[in-house]
């Protein structure tokens, strides 16, 4: 019992190691960072995902600065329709990497903004370990259009964090989400 614990133990450090050296933006500022952004890439390595891959559509989010970390408010497409979701993340001692409980998954992920030119774009790695270790790399553009030279940043992130090349999508913009007359 106690050779297993100790193992166990190992394991999860071992994961937390890999996941270390993500550093985040260099002084990342939280003020300049909020607003408005589009998910128009994300590469993701979970088997339970492929059935969705061809359903994935751009989706818009909202970043509110807070004193304790961030509010995100994103609408995406739903097989029910425009989906409004909301995350709570929480700051950490290393500015530009969150943590949020995910109620889904029922556990706390990591959340770090890689790299951002706070008007254009920002690279997002979200990291958790959940009876494996799982990433999911994102682009985020403050337009549904980024340049062919961020995308290549992207794609080059996702690959460099252990992602295949067919898990590594720019889906197409979704329609009327949010709605026209949410005034968003």
């Amino acid at each position: 019992m106690r050779t297993t614990a100790a193992a166990v133990v190992m394991v999860m450090l071992c994961m937390k190691l890999v996941h270390t050296d993500v550093k985040p933006q260099k002084d990342f500022n939280l003020q300049r960072f909020a607003g408005k952004w589009y998910r128009v890439g994300l590469a993701y390595d979970s088997p339970l995902f492929v059935p969705f891959r061809t359903k994935l559509r751009a989706c818009m989010g909202i970043v509110t600065a807070l004193p304790n970390g961030v509010n995100l408010t994103m609408w995406d497409v739903t097989p029910m329709g425009c989906q409004i979701v909301t995350y709570q993340y929480e700051k950490t001692n290393m500015p530009g990497q969150f943590t949020y409980f995910s109620t889904r998954h029922n556990m706390v992920k990591d959340i770090t903004v890689v790299e951002t030119n706070y008007t254009d774009y920002a690279l997002v790695l979200k990291h958790k370990v959940y009876n494996r270790e799982y990433t999911q790399v994102a682009l985020y553009g403050r337009s549904l259009v980024v340049r062919p030279d961020v995308i290549q940043k992207f794609r080059r992130l996702a690959v460099s964090r252990g992602l295949s090349k067919e898990s590594i999508l720019i889906p197409p913009p979704a329609e009327n989400c949010p709605p026209a007359e949410s005034g968003h």
